[in-house]
C-alpha cells in the first residue's frame, strides 16, 4: 500500500510576514484600531488611516504638545486623547472636531480610556494621579493618588465601576471613590479577551493568561530576549500578541505550547503598541517611526503532491534551509535578513533572528545549526567564511578561503565545511585548527544541495548523476580525509535533484535498494532554492517565501 509522507509544514506565502509598512517620520507613541479605522499619534496630531489599505483619511489637530495615548469609544463615534500639554480631549469622529477639553492634570497625560457606556473618561498622568471625568459636564469626578506615573489606565471590562491602572511595574484596581481593590499584580501591561473571560499579563520575561473569575493560570509563556511590555488578544480570543523590544511574539492559547506560533521581526527600534485588526492580521507601532501590518498564518493543509500554480511572491525569497533532526529543528534564512527556526514535529516557527546584510546572496552559500546551545550562522562572502552568533549578534570568526560554491555546518556542530569545484575543506568549530581537505580532481562539479554531513562523515554528489555519490571521513585533523564505500552506510532513501542548479526534471525521493520512486515534488514545489535531506526529513525553501518540511518516517517503517 503506498505511503504518503507527512507534510509537517507547507507554509503559505505571507505566513508571518510584514505585508505593508507606513513611515510616519516621527515616533508612533499611540496606536488604535476600530472597525477598519486606525488612529496613530503624529507629534501633536492624530492621524486616521484606513485599516485595510493604510491610506490617509483625516488629521485631528488641537493639542499643543505630543499626543501620548488615544482610545475609541465603544460605538466608534468619538475618540479621547491624552497629551503632554496636560489636557484630555474628546473628539467627534464624524467632523474631526474637539467636543470637549478636560483640564486638571499638572503633568503629561500618558493614558486615557472611555467607559463602555460612554459616560466617563479615565486618564493617567505623570503627576502620579488617575482622574475620572464626566463626559457631559467635563468635571473631574475623582482623583486617585498612586505611586508612579499612570502608564496605562482602562475601565475594567468585568466591573464597569472599577478602574485598572499600571504604574511602577505594578497593576492596580480602584473603585470610583479611589479605594484600592485587591489583588495587586506585578507587571507592565494587562489586556482582556473579547469575552472578558480571560486576561493576559506581562511581567518581564513571563507572560501568563489567567481566568478572570478564578485567577487560574490557563497558559504561561516565556520570552528569551528583552522583557514583555505590551500585549493584546485577537478578536476571536485564540491568539495573544506580545511586544518585547523590537520583536513581536504570537502564541496560540487554545492549543498552548512553549513556542510562539510566530515571531515577527522587522522593526529596528522598540515596539510601543500592538493591535489585532482581524484574527489573522496584526498591526504594530514602533519608535522606528513606522507602523507595520502583519499577516499571521495558520498551518497549511495543502497537499504538495498535487499540481499547483505558483503563488504571488508576497514573502521574501528563502535563500537557505538547514536540517538538524537531533535538535528537532529546521532553519531558514531569507532575503530580508531574517533567520527562522522551525519545529520539525509541528511545523511551527520557534524563533526569529536578524542576520547581517549579505551582499553575496547565492542560495546554498549559508547555513545555520545549534552548536553547544548557540544558534550559529555561517556564510561565504569575499573569499571568507563568516561565523556569526545569532543571539549575541556578533561575529565570532572569519576563515580565509578560495571561492566557495557553498558552506555547511555538520549536524553535530563539530565542523564547518567549505565546498569548491575541485575540493571540500573542513575546519573544526571553536578551535579552527589547520584545515582538512579532500581534492576532487579537475573540473568535478559538486552539487551542494545533495551534500550530507553527519559529524565527520561527508556524502557528496559529484556531477549531475544521482548515482555518483562519494563519501569521506574527515575525522583525523590535519590529515587527508579517508574515502569510504558509497554502497554502505547510506540511507536507502535518497533525494534526487531539486535545488538552484537544476534546470529541469522532477525532484524526488527514490529507494536505492529497489529503484522505486517513493515520492515526487510537483507543480510549484518542483524546484526549491535550497534543500537539505537526512534520509527521513526533507526541508526545502522556495523563492515564494515558503518553507516545506516532509517526514518520510512512514516509508521507513513500512520497509522495515
Amino acid at each position: 500500500m503506498p505511503c504518503t509522507p507527512r507534510v509537517v509544514k507547507g507554509a503559505k506565502s505571507g505566513w508571518g510576514t510584514c505585508f505593508r509598512t507606513v513611515s510616519l517620520g516621527m515616533y508612533a507613541w499611540a496606536l488604535l484600531y476600530w472597525n477598519n479605522v486606525i488612529g496613530v499619534m503624529y507629534q501633536q496630531d492624530i492621524i486616521i488611516l484606513d485599516g485595510i489599505t493604510a491610506s490617509y483619511l483625516a488629521t485631528l489637530s488641537g493639542h499643543t504638545k505630543w499626543v501620548r495615548s488615544i482610545a475609541f469609544s465603544s460605538d466608534g463615534r468619538s475618540l479621547v486623547s491624552g497629551s503632554d500639554d496636560k489636557t484630555v480631549k474628546l473628539w467627534d469622529m464624524q467632523t474631526g472636531g474637539v467636543i470637549k477639553t478636560f483640564y486638571g492634570h499638572t503633568g503629561n497625560v500618558w493614558s486615557v480610556s472611555i467607559s463602555a457606556d460612554c459616560t466617563r473618561i479615565a486618564s493617567g498622568s505623570k503627576d502620579q494621579t488617575i482622574r475620572l471625568w464626566d463626559i457631559q459636564t467635563g468635571e473631574s469626578l475623582c482623583t486617585i493618588e498612586q505611586k508612579g506615573c499612570g502608564d496605562y489606565v482602562i475601565f475594567s471590562p468585568i466591573d464597569p465601576h472599577h478602574i485598572i491602572s499600571v504604574s511602577d511595574k505594578k497593576i492596580w484596581k480602584w473603585d470610583f471613590n479611589g479605594h484600592q481593590i485587591p489583588p495587586m499584580y506585578n507587571g507592565t501591561h494587562i489586556a482582556f479577551s473579547p469575552d472578558h473571560s480571560q486576561f493576559v499579563l506581562c511581567n518581564e520575561e513571563v507572560v501568563t493568561v489567567q481566568n478572570s473569575d478564578s485567577r487560574e493560570i490557563v497558559a504561561e509563556f516565556h520570552i528569551a530576549h528583552d522583557s514583555a511590555e505590551y500585549c493584546c488578544f485577537s478578536p476571536d480570543g485564540r491568539l495573544i500578541a506580545v511586544a518585547a523590544g523590537k520583536t513581536a511574539y504570537v502564541w496560540d492559547i487554545i492549543s498552548p505550547g512553549p513556542d510562539p506560533v510566530e515571531t515577527l521581526i522587522g522593526h529596528t527600534y522598540e515596539i510601543t503598541y500592538l493591535v489585532f485588526s482581524s484574527p489573522s492580521s496584526l498591526i504594530s507601532a514602533s519608535d522606528d517611526h513606522t507602523v507595520k501590518f502583519w499577516k499571521i498564518g495558520t498551518l497549511s493543509t495543502d497537499l504538495v503532491t498535487s499540481e499547483q500554480s505558483s503563488t504571488p511572491f508576497t514573502s521574501p525569497p528563502v535563500l537557505s534551509v538547514s536540517l538538524q533532526a537531533r535538535a528537532g529543528i529546521a532553519v531558514s534564512s531569507d532575503e530580508n535578513r531574517v533567520l527562522k527556526t522551525w519545529d520539525i514535529s509541528t511545523g511551527l516557527c520557534k524563533a526569529s533572528f536578524q542576520i547581517p546584510d549579505i551582499k553575496y546572496q547565492r542560495p546554498g552559500n549559508r547555513d545555520a545549526k545549534l552548536v553547544d546551545g548557540r544558534l550559529i550562522f555561517v556564510w561565504y562572502e569575499k573569499d571568507k567564511i563568516h561565523i556569526w552568533d545569532t543571539k549575541k549578534e556578533e561575529l565570532i570568526k572569519t576563515l580565509g578561503t578560495s571561492e566557495c560554491n557553498g558552506v555547511r555546518i555538520s549536524e553535530d556542530g563539530s565542523r564547518v565545511f567549505g565546498m569548491h569545484d575541485e575540493s571540500i575543506q573542513a575546519w573544526p568549530m571553536w578551535t579552527w585548527e589547520p584545515v582538512c581537505e579532500v581534492n576532487l580532481g579537475f573540473d568535478r562539479t559538486l552539487c551542494l544541495d545533495s551534500l550530507s554531513i553527519d559529524s565527520s562523515k561527508v556524502w557528496a554528489q559529484i556531477g549531475s548523476s544521482s548515482s555518483s555519490k562519494e563519501g569521506w571521513d574527515f575525522g583525523t585533523l590535519g590529515s587527508s580525509p579517508v574515502p569510504f564505500d558509497p554502497s554502505t552506510g547510506r540511507p536507502h532513501l535518497d533525494f534526487i535533484g531539486g535545488a538552484w542548479w537544476q534546470t529541469d526534471g522532477p525532484s524526488c525521493i527514490k529507494n536505492t535498494m529497489t529503484g522505486e520512486e517513493v515520492f515526487q515534488l510537483r507543480g510549484k514545489y518542483v524546484k526549491p532554492s535550497d534543500v537539505q535531506w537526512n534520509g527521513q526529513y526533507l526541508v526545502a525553501g522556495y523563492e515564494s517565501g515558503e518553507v516545506l518540511i516532509l517526514d518520510f518516517g512512514c516509508v521507513l517503517s513500512r520497509d522495515m
